[in-house]
């Protein structure tokens, strides 16, 4: 099985030039197929004050300055954006990119987590209880393959949602849509990815728990007649620069595992040439 690997630049406590700089870099070699944001309204890391970029409107940008990469959040969070309005951003990306966008899409953190209920403080957000949040993550997948992929206006009536006269125009440029990249970890999740995804991220996090949830998914999947090859399997493995080996090792036992896609996350700030790095010292030399 081949492995494709992304690199993934959290756009917090970092500058506008220097994720230019290091997505170009990337863009110009070949051994790295993908390129990823996150998707937070206030910085999980370093100084809870310093900057943080909004994850799609960065991406649209990135997106025109790159050709090949395939790009994307890992992940949005539903929670943040009416999912209609999340369909259309999604496809301006499409088409802006040429057909590049991979979508990723989760529920969203748990407003529970400290610096999550931060960002829900701050931005006025509203809570909801996990079982609710799952709930609608389901239907907003439901309801954004449809606007990706109906030819006519339509209806849409679910427990949490409702749509009249929905429509979206212009479609993605892939067709029938982008591909569906869900991420998370929590059962609920597994069960809307076996439905709806055509690639399951894990965050990082230790690999036998990783391993379990892809068998927990593979059985979601069964359970639905789905075949669970369909779906991609994806793992974050973090990256120092001062010390390859724990990267590379991760990556050897990943492979092993089973995760055909690898990202790895780039701590800031980016030496000169630290895509090419990856590709020298930690893709060409994982076990």
């Amino acid at each position: 099985m081949s492995t494709v690997f992304g690199i993934m630049t959290a756009p917090m406590q970092v500058g506008y030039p220097e994720l230019q700089r290091i997505w170009r870099e990337a863009d110009a070699i070949p051994a790295i197929g993908q390129a990823w944001l996150f998707d937070h309204l206030m910085p999980i890391g370093g100084d809870p004050d310093g900057p943080v970029f909004e994850g799609w409107t960065l991406l649209s940008a990135l997106a025109a300055q790159t050709e090949r990469l395939r790009l994307g959040l890992l992940v949005t969070s539903n929670r943040f954006r009416p999912p209609a309005v999340l369909a259309k951003i999604a496809t301006t990306v499409d088409i802006v990119s040429g057909g590049r966008l991979d979508f990723g899409i989760g529920v969203g953190s748990r407003p529970g987590h400290p610096l999550a209920r931060r960002e829900y403080d701050g931005y006025g957000l509203p809570y909801l209880e996990t079982a609710d949040a799952v709930a609608r993550f389901a239907e907003a997948c439901t309801v954004i393959k449809k606007l990706w992929t109906e030819d006519k206006p339509f209806d849409f009536g679910g427990e949490h949602l409702r749509l009249t006269g929905a429509f979206g125009n212009p479609k993605p440029v892939q067709r029938p849509h982008p591909p569906i990249v869900i991420g998370g970890r929590a059962s609920a999740t597994l069960r809307v990815a076996a439905e709806h995804a055509n690639g399951w991220n894990i965050p990082g996090g230790d690999l036998p728990d990783a391993v379990s949830r892809s068998a927990l998914l593979d059985r979601y999947c069964a359970e639905i007649g789905r075949d669970p090859a369909e779906i991609t399997r994806s793992i974050h493995v973090g990256v120092s620069y001062d010390r390859p080996g724990p990267a590379r090792a991760a990556i050897g036992a990943a492979r092993e595992a089973g995760f055909g896609h690898i990202v790895l996350g780039l701590p800031s700030p980016y030496p000169a040439g630290a895509v090419q790095w990856v590709a020298d010292e930690l893709i060409a030399r994982a076990g």
